[in-house]
């Protein structure tokens, strides 16, 4: 009897788990965005990441999200630009890029998905920061698009950045001072 029994339970999960399937995604370089705006004592200021990485997988059933299974997200450090070559200088120094070549976030638990529309999500998440070699838990939310062949995610995360190590670069023989916080946004394509 025992032999039925597991063969019954064995095709419950499989026609349960029918409908829900995983996906993985690359990130697109060439769509995707991500600045960092900052502040000084004199104006304010934003960096662009010209190159990023990254792979993401997911699980949908039908068109709704179920989980997301990984997300990781890597920009080199040196590909931060401002147009200023001087403020890049500076800030290389400060993230210490001859040692610590990427900044990266990892996935480490979805706390929460709220379908806002058929296509849109809100997504609540807990990962692992890496920024100049010094690793910090972050809760990270942002929405998510499905486009078919492409999700797109987008949000913004204020960082404090002496809690990496990082001192605020300064200009001018120290008359420009940074602020110590700074706020990421991105618009990330991932694609098939």
């Amino acid at each position: 009897m025992k032999p039925y029994r597991n063969l019954w339970m064995l095709t419950a999960v499989l026609l349960l788990s029918f409908g829900i399937n995983a996906q993985s995604y690359k990130l697109n370089n060439e769509a995707s965005n991500l600045i960092i705006d900052g502040t000084s004592n004199i104006h304010d200021w934003t960096i662009e990441a010209e190159n990023t990485g990254g792979i993401l997988i997911t699980e949908f059933d039908d068109k709704k999200l179920e989980d997301i299974e990984k997300l990781e997200f890597t920009v080199k450090a040196k590909s931060l630009m401002s147009g200023k070559s001087g403020m890049d200088k500076n800030t290389y120094a400060a993230l210490n890029t001859d040692e610590y070549e990427n900044i990266t976030y990892k996935l480490k638990k979805v706390n929460g998905i709220n379908k806002i529309s058929e296509d849109n999500f809100e997504v609540k998440t807990t990962g692992s920061l890496m920024i100049a070699g010094t690793t910090k838990d972050i809760n990270l939310n942002f929405k998510l698009k499905n486009n078919n062949n492409e999700l797109v995610l987008t949000g913004e995360h204020k960082i404090n950045m002496t809690d990496y190590g990082v001192e605020a670069p300064t200009a001018m023989f120290g008359t420009i001072k940074t602020g110590e916080d700074v706020v990421v946004k991105f618009e990330s394509h991932f694609k098939k």
